[in-house]
């Protein structure tokens, strides 16, 4: 499911987005000061983001340009001015869109679902074109090989999809039963106490010191998360 993050801080304006977002299936989390929400959407893992400009703490023009500088998810910014000034500075600043309030709530609606398809289809291109790589790591998804700078590393069948998909998720935090059904899936003849073991297993293959992982962390009482 994909997440939403809006920076607004008004707040019934925020929860009009919010409740028509999750009619349509999104998650959407809502933060009404611009720091915090600066914060929130460089930490956290978001798919989009909603962003007023005119925020207590920190305008929506300085998240823009913090967040492009580390992110390419797409950016909406959303404001009651209408002036033409701020729109080409917001978009200058790696904006993706630009909606003047007041806006329908179905137009809104249908340009985050444009943003997020479009972005879902580069990403998914540049990721099935070119593999992986960070840090030294190179998974080459057309040949289902991977390597550690430069030396190819053996992973079983279900190693490698577990390693895949959390690469695909980087940040994003999955408990032992997520990962299990999502490998292994519901019918499977097997606990989730296999994932700990391919975990394991995969650490022992790609980290430099297995205790000190730099690619699988380990979020004590909740699960598993990739580090980007």
């Amino acid at each position: 499911m994909e997440r939403i993050l809006i920076i607004e801080d008004e707040r019934e304006i925020a929860e009009l987005e919010r409740d028509y977002l999750e009619m349509n299936g999104f998650t959407v989390d809502i933060e009404g000061d611009g720091k915090i929400g600066l914060k929130k959407a460089m930490e956290e893992e978001y798919d989009l983001l909603l962003l007023d400009l005119m925020l207590p703490g920190q305008s929506g023009f300085e998240i823009c340009k913090t967040v492009r500088k580390e992110k390419e998810i797409p950016i909406l910014m959303i404001t009651a001015k209408n002036d033409d000034i701020d729109k080409v500075r917001g978009l200058g600043l790696g904006a993706d869109d630009y909606i003047v309030k007041p806006f329908s709530p179905n137009e809104l609606v249908a340009r985050v679902k444009a943003h997020l398809a479009r972005y879902n289809r580069l990403v998914k291109k540049k990721v099935n074109e070119n593999g992986i790589r960070i840090r030294g790591l190179h998974i080459d998804r057309a040949s289902r090989r991977v390597f550690m700078n430069g030396e190819e590393k053996t992973l079983t069948a279900k190693e490698y999809d577990l390693f895949l998909f959390m690469a695909l998720h980087p940040n994003r935090v999955f408990s032992k039963e997520d990962l299990f059904e999502k490998i292994w899936g519901l019918d499977a003849l097997a606990d989730n106490t296999t994932v700990t073991v391919h975990i394991r297993r995969i650490r022992e293959k790609i980290e430099q010191d297995p205790s000190k992982p730099e690619f699988i962390d380990t979020i004590w009482g909740v699960g598993y998360r990739f580090l980007k």
